[in-house]
């Protein structure tokens, strides 16, 4: 979809969205191609402050230019829009995953780190520090499962085109403090 379809079909879901600076055109297309895209991927950004947060996944940082998502979604349910076209979020994932995802099935687990995810995945780093004690509050749940049904709503997509972090690149723990498996029914839900 068009950088003005992704904005439409997050607005038309209900979220309230934030347009920061030139993210339409802010990307990493010069380090590859972006799409075919399959799914959606859910992080967390081990960070905390809303501001702060914005500016590191739009921005980047020493080891990892930005933009490292599409999306940020903050803990007051916003969601920023940082960047459109590749980002520097998914990074090597499972093949197997991948082939999943297409299919619309269960994933299998990640033992592998052969594929590139910057190509195939829209990425939402969500507002959180990742130890599993910083809450989630219902108001960034609810963004979460409303941004993810929007993508996979536009693209004719069911709830298992929608992975976490850890379940496509080995290693990974994010999403950390909710389940994938509540996620994903919640975006079933919200999509039937």
């Amino acid at each position: 979809m068009s950088a003005s379809s992704f904005l439409k079909a997050l607005k038309a879901e209900g979220l309230t969205v934030v347009e920061v600076g030139d993210w339409r055109d802010h990307n990493r297309n010069h380090k590859g191609p972006w799409g075919p895209v399959h799914g959606v991927l859910l992080h967390h950004t081990v960070t905390k402050g809303s501001a702060r947060t914005v500016e590191i996944c739009r921005e980047g940082h020493a080891d990892l230019p930005g933009p490292l998502c599409h999306g940020v979604i903050t803990k007051d349910g916003k969601v920023h829009l940082v960047g459109y076209g590749r980002a520097n979020h998914a990074g090597l994932g499972d093949d197997d995953v991948l082939r999943a995802v297409i299919a619309e099935k269960a994933p299998p687990p990640d033992n592998e780190a052969d594929t590139d995810g910057n190509r195939h995945f829209y990425g939402f780093e969500c507002e959180n520090l990742g130890d599993g004690d910083d809450p989630w509050p219902a108001a960034q749940l609810e963004a979460i499962e409303r941004a993810a049904a929007a993508v996979c709503r536009h693209h004719g997509w069911n709830e298992r085109s929608v992975l976490g972090h850890l379940e496509w690149q080995p290693g990974k723990v994010d999403p950390r403090g909710f389940t994938m498996a509540s996620m994903r029914e919640r975006i079933r839900d919200r999509l039937k």
